[in-house]
């Protein structure tokens, strides 16, 4: 029995009022968390876990994973008396103390909910410890647990078995394992994964061994919490590369070997870029189409959204982009997601990089400023009544990592790692400077004035930079609204084009259009993707009427485009033009998949289309088991349900 229901029954007879106290919900205002991290529960000031040991089994019938987890702490205080960890959702079964001589049970509780963020366990040591200490906890998650999507045989695409993948980041690993969910704290780990016997199981670590229905992983290099991944589904692989395989159902394996057969020169160029890789393998996992996001970077197994297979290798920089976290997010870490940026910006940084050296500075460059035009949209829709998170560096004292997630501190923080470079000599002096920077933190956590400490260190070795140094606005980078204060001289060239199609479109009758020499200018699909970008910029479009937009959609091979980036882009141009009689074309793109990305501003768009509203209400309540979590929440609070509160 946990303390807390042993308190519970103790005070039952002084006031029910007691027992309701116990059981209700504060918000992160009234409830303190931690010192180091305004999102979790845990004393990692006091003491962290080195290691962890998992014994996993997983219930399909129930939805549930059950099984232990053994935690190996160091302890950073001396005479510990408590232990708090980070839950959400989880059945604790018990919890022991490990010692020579055994197990030893001990008192445990769970109590003081904030919403989104989860609830506090806390673990009253027999004594006051010091040194180190190993915690045996038995538990089995909810069927509602935030960070696992289960689906039915009938959602995948072999339609024969059941599929279960994980999606922790930013702090759903609470509703997977206790921990301390903060990535202040990182770990190594080793793995028992059981399973049904006709389908495969993977994680985020190295496959040491494997039977049927058993798989068992070791994870050698410390990871934080939020990197921990699970999947288990009917899955095959094909090698495309010395280090890497791409695994998906069979139905997808060809094409998706095919579309990111560039993995190996990304590697190569990201080591150019960084250092040695470090983490054995890299493989990529092609998602079933309800993960939300574009990837996630889970060490040796990035997931990738389906979405990306767009036929022509046009979206597989985010290949690029999952790569570079390997060393930015994975081996350098944000010590809380208040700054965020320090994984996100820089990884898109390096993500730039990659794509110049086998592209070219112009194809570099017109990168960067589709990644501005993104971060415009972001901040006129998804953020509008939001400024404060346009921010670089966020304040998470009154909101999740949840709800504080966008493109800003992606693109915000790219930029911002663009202006330095520049201002300091460009890559011949930036990058030694950055790969150093990489050298010294990595394995660690650290904050944004970690990184500038050490810019200052570096670059003031010579007096010249001083002057340059003194130019940088810190508060007006990291703490001021909107966009960029400073725009990069980016080589504009290849957007020219796409300005010029925009312009064409959005200021002309469609006599003018069909005469146009423009149309006889050929676009690559970054471009097309770019210039439906700056037309749906366009304050006022002459005419955006169905004619036009068919006619849009014809000359650019829009209606029939396997490019996921396209298809968003040109629905939302529906929307604009209020055309009721593409609702189902609308409908069926948001059905199709449940990427953050294109699902939340598509909703938001259509919250705010009063005939359309009840439409998209009604499809949301039809689809929303489908989807994640973290995608459920955030679009119900979109369309303005009470399900986000």
């Amino acid at each position: 029995m946990s303390k807390l229901a042993q308190r519970s029954i103790s005070l039952l007879f002084a006031g029910s009022i007691v027992v309701l106290l116990l059981a209700s919900k504060s918000s992160i205002t009234t409830m303190r968390l931690s010192p180091l991290d305004p999102s979790s529960y845990s004393n990692a000031h006091e003491l962290i876990i080195r290691h962890v040991d998992l014994d996993w089994t997983v219930n399909f019938d129930k939805s549930t994973i059950s099984g232990t987890a053994t935690l190996h702490f160091k302890l950073l205080k001396s005479e510990l008396q408590e232990i708090f960890l980070d839950v959400s959702d989880i059945t604790i079964s018990s919890v022991a103390v490990k010692t020579s001589a055994g197990e030893a049970p001990v008192d445990w509780d769970v109590g003081g909910t904030v919403d989104n963020i989860g609830t506090k366990l806390t673990i009253y040591l027999p004594t006051k410890t010091s040194g180190e200490l190993t915690l045996v906890i038995a538990y089995e998650t909810s069927p509602k647990a935030s960070a696992l999507q289960w689906l039915t045989p009938e959602q995948t695409f072999g339609k024969k078995h059941p599929y279960l993948f994980s999606q922790c980041q930013a702090i759903h690993a609470r509703s997977i394992l206790p921990c301390q969910d903060t990535p202040a704290v990182k770990f190594t780990y080793n793995a028992t994964l059981r399973h049904p016997t006709e389908v495969t199981g993977l994680m985020s670590a190295i496959k040491v061994d494997s039977e049927p229905g058993v798989s068992k992983f070791q994870q050698k290099t410390p990871i934080p919490s939020y990197l921990l991944a699970i999947v288990v589904g009917a899955l095959v692989s094909k090698p495309i590369g010395p280090i890497s395989s791409v695994w998906a159902e069979q139905e997808q394996i060809d094409e998706a070997a095919e579309e990111f057969s560039q993995t190996a020169d990304f590697i190569a160029k990201a080591e150019e870029i960084c250092g040695p890789y470090v983490w054995e393998r890299y493989d990529l996992l092609v998602m079933p189409p309800s993960f939300p996001f574009g990837g996630m970077e889970n060490p040796c197994l990035t997931f990738v959204t389906p979405t990306l297979l767009a036929g022509d290798k046009s979206l597989a920089t985010v290949v690029a982009h999952e790569i570079a976290h390997s060393w930015t997010g994975n081996l350098v870490t944000n010590k809380n997601f208040e700054h965020f940026w320090l994984n996100e910006g820089f990884t898109v940084f390096v993500e730039g990089k990659i794509v110049g050296r086998l592209a070219g500075n112009a194809s570099r460059d017109f990168h960067a400023l589709h990644g501005l035009s993104e971060l415009s949209d972001c901040i006129k829709t998804q953020l509008a009544d939001t400024p404060e998170l346009t921010k670089l560096v966020v304040d998470l004292s009154e909101c999740g990592p949840d709800d504080a997630f966008s493109t800003v501190p992606y693109i915000k923080g790219s930029t911002f790692l663009r202006y330095l470079e520049d201002l300091l000599g460009g890559p011949e002096k930036f990058e030694p400077f950055f790969r150093a920077y990489l050298n010294r933190f990595k394995y660690q956590s650290v904050l944004t004035n970690d990184f500038k400490q050490m810019l200052y260190d570096w670059f003031r070795e010579d007096p010249k930079n001083e002057v340059l140094l003194e130019r940088i606005n810190w508060d007006t980078w990291l703490f001021g609204e909107g966009m960029p204060p400073v725009i990069p001289n980016y080589d504009r060239s290849m957007l020219e084009a796409c300005l010029a199609h925009a312009a064409l479109w959005a200021e002309n009758d469609l006599e003018t259009i069909k005469a146009s020499p423009l149309l006889k200018q050929t676009l690559v699909s970054v471009q097309m993707i770019e210039f439906l970008a700056q037309l749906l910029e366009k304050k006022t479009i002459v005419d955006l009427s169905a004619e036009k937009l068919a006619l849009l959609a014809d000359t650019y091979g829009l209606s029939s485009t396997k490019n996921a980036e396209l298809r968003f882009r040109l629905v939302r141009l529906y929307i604009r033009a209020r055309l009721m009689d593409k609702m189902d074309e609308i409908l069926a793109f948001l059905n199709s998949n449940f990427r953050m990305k294109f699902v939340r501003p598509i909703y938001k768009e259509l919250a705010g289309w009063p005939t359309a509203k009840p439409i998209a209400v009604d499809n949301y309540n039809r689809v929303k088991d489908q989807m994640m979590t973290v995608c459920a929440y955030t679009v119900a609070k979109d369309l303005g349900l009470s399900d986000a509160e």
